[in-house]
């Protein structure tokens, strides 16, 4: 059996724990090494001994977030129409035959969006760095490490569009692969640049889009080798509305949630900012120690999607219902166990990271407030996965901008009736309330997806991509 049909029989007729544990644990496993990583980044920068130098990578945190909306927009919204068409050839083979031009639209079309909006940044370098929030100590740091990032904006949004389309596939030990060659490589680069050149935060930046191409070449080579029906080559490339509509149906909500994330770190920043750099600096590292159980977390809802995808496209009812059932409680589990255990030893763990005690006092109630938030997000994300999975459109873009939308009004309110604990807080009581709005989507589309399942989908109707093979 080929390593493309063998992975698609754990999206199509696995039992469902197996195929959980075969797209959910090298998804998780990824993101953990990820989030370590950032850790031992924030370490590498640490070592220099420059507080700046940590404000400035938490400046340019919004960077990140621009990266992954750019591959989310065509890597999620293609990868869960790939995963739809999967499960729809089970009963029409020549459904199969439009993947093609959605995977090279996809990847071309994030790196096409990655040269505009990098350029687009470094043409407006001096007053992006002033929106971000950067003061006068952490400004010229601040603008080494965005100008590098925003260099690699294609090489970072073709990377992460990719691993979409190898996870739709089913080969989430591809994707992780992948993912954590990335890690290394970064580590790597890390040592060279950082200890050994002394680039500093340049350094960093420039080692996470150096290790990206790595992992872009990894992800293009596995495909080609071993996908039977993806293709990257330009010639499949099309503008096809039966292209761009289900992949920018889903895809939009990735941009909006992303966007929603930047202007999200915006306001933070700046309103930390006012309360000066230590409080700032901890939040960084808190933050970064969170994603911990928060990546985790990412692991099974977003391992779980093609799923999804492929158990919908088939028009499968009890595969759907019973993989989204068996990943909340996996959610639901390692929440209680690794984010308790990190909420147990909170303090001890701050304390590798920073003596100062006023970042470690502080440091210690994000922390919590970033931990108690993870519950709700958790949670949040499974249903924005169904959604997605499901190809509708209209509640994942709601739930994508229902953060955004409600934190900017509670964090200015919690900071002017509680100061810095209000701001602190603010993400956690907004986290709550997108949950409480998602459930009640989920309970009015209900019906909808069972209809959508017994009539064996509406993609599969609609989005079948007529005339691809003209």
């Amino acid at each position: 059996m080929s390593a493309s049909r063998s992975n698609r029989w754990y999206l199509s007729t696995a039992p469902i724990l197996r195929a959980l544990v075969h797209l959910c644990v090298p998804m998780a496993a990824a993101m953990i090494v990820g989030a370590v990583y950032n850790v031992i980044n924030a370490g590498f920068i640490g070592s220099q001994h420059d507080t700046a130098l940590l404000a400035a990578i938490t400046f340019g945190t919004p960077l990140l977030g621009l990266v992954m909306a750019i591959g989310g927009v065509f890597g999620v919204g293609g990868g869960a129409l790939i995963s739809r068409l999967f499960g729809a050839a089970e009963h029409d083979p020549g459904q199969a035959a439009g993947i093609k031009h959605v995977s090279s639209f996809a990847v071309w079309g994030s790196v096409i969006a990655g040269v505009v909006v990098g350029g687009a940044g470094l043409a407006l370098l001096h007053p992006l760095v002033t929106l971000l929030g950067a003061d006068t100590a952490a400004v010229t740091a601040t603008r080494e490490y965005v100008a590098v990032m925003l260099a690699f904006v294609p090489v970072l949004a073709a990377a992460f569009c990719l691993e979409q389309i190898v996870r739709a596939e089913g080969a989430a030990r591809q994707a992780m692969n992948g993912l954590i060659l990335s890690t290394i490589a970064n580590v790597v680069f890390d040592v060279v640049l950082i200890l050994f050149f002394h680039w500093g935060v340049a350094g960093a930046a420039l080692g996470t889009g150096l290790a990206n191409l790595i992992t872009v070449a990894y992800f293009a080579y596995w495909l080609q080798r071993n996908s039977e029906h993806v293709s990257l080559a330009p010639r499949w490339f099309t503008l096809r509305a039966d292209v761009l509509k289900p992949v920018f149906g889903v895809g939009v909500g990735e941009l909006l949630q992303f966007a929603f994330m930047i202007v999200t770190v915006l306001v933070l920043n700046n309103l930390a900012a006012g309360y000066g750099d230590g409080p700032l600096a901890a939040m960084g590292v808190a933050v970064r120690i969170a994603q911990v159980p928060e990546f985790l977390i990412m692991g099974v809802t977003l391992g779980v999607l093609p799923l999804l995808a492929y158990a919908y496209g088939k028009g499968d009812r009890a595969r759907l219902n019973a993989a989204l059932r068996a990943s909340a409680i996996t959610v639901g589990g390692v929440m209680l166990v690794l984010g308790g255990s990190v909420f147990v030893f909170r303090e001890q763990v701050l304390t590798a990271f920073s003596g100062d005690q006023a970042v470690l006092a502080i440091g210690v109630t994000i922390l919590v407030a970033q931990l108690v938030a993870t519950v709700a997000n958790g949670f949040a994300g499974l249903i924005t996965s169904l959604f997605q999975a499901t190809g509708r459109a209209r509640p994942a873009i709601v739930m994508s901008m229902a953060q955004g939308v409600l934190f900017i009004p509670i964090v200015l309110l919690g900071n002017s009736l509680f100061g810095l604990p209000g701001i602190i807080w603010a993400l956690t009581v907004t986290e709550g309330l997108v949950f409480l709005i998602g459930v009640g989507m989920w309970l009015a589309a209900r019906a909808s997806i069972d209809r959508g399942l017994a009539e064996g989908s509406p993609e599969r109707a609609e989005a079948v991509l007529e005339g691809a093979e003209a």
